[in-house]
């Protein structure tokens, strides 16, 4: 989580009812029409709860557009760097390509406002120990811009393109050194 707070018990209990209820109401109603009251209801739990755990409705947006893509779950490792750029590229596009991940995206991207949200810190960092593994020379950054961004962009504008090729498309224009188009 990237609150940082240990959650177990009842406590792990509320956390999962109010994303459940948060995922139903921005599928159903799209993500600027929700509001804590709605999603307390939904997931009968009292407001304060969230209030004391997420603060804001911004914060607990982007915490649960990115508890999905777990930062600490494996990356892959096959020992094959473009095979493995696909298949992380892959995963995010997968994942993103679920309209109600995409509007999650999208509100916790807003929510952000002139900080780097928790998604793109999260991608960051993986795009870091990807860079970090390679032999090729290009940076995290070149990852994050030429591989990542595309992707985002396509989410945030033109969710159709969303392709099962993207990735590879990505990812064989980063190592051939040239833009995504």
């Amino acid at each position: 989580m990237s609150t940082g707070k240990r959650t177990g018990g009842r406590s792990a209990v509320v956390v999962a009812q109010v994303r459940s209820a948060v995922e139903d109401l921005v599928r159903e109603r799209g993500a600027e029409r929700v509001t804590i009251p709605l999603i307390a209801e939904r997931a009968g739990v009292n407001p304060t709860s969230i209030y004391r755990r997420w603060g804001d409705l911004p914060t607990m947006l982007n915490d649960i557009a990115t508890y999905r893509l777990d930062p600490d779950r494996p990356l892959p490792d096959t020992g094959e760097l473009r095979a493995d750029l696909i298949a992380w590229a892959g995963e995010i596009v997968e994942h993103y390509a679920k309209p109600v991940n995409a509007a999650l995206l999208r509100g916790g991207a807003a929510s952000a406002g002139e900080t780097e949200s928790d998604c793109l810190r999260n991608r960051r960092a993986e795009a870091q120990v990807l860079a970090a593994r390679a032999t090729a020379s290009f940076a995290a950054d070149d990852l994050i811009e030429l591989v990542i961004a595309p992707i985002i962009y396509r989410v945030i504008f033109l969710p159709w393109t969303l392709t099962p090729d993207l990735a590879q498309r990505c990812v064989d224009r980063l190592l051939a050194g040239r833009p995504v188009a």
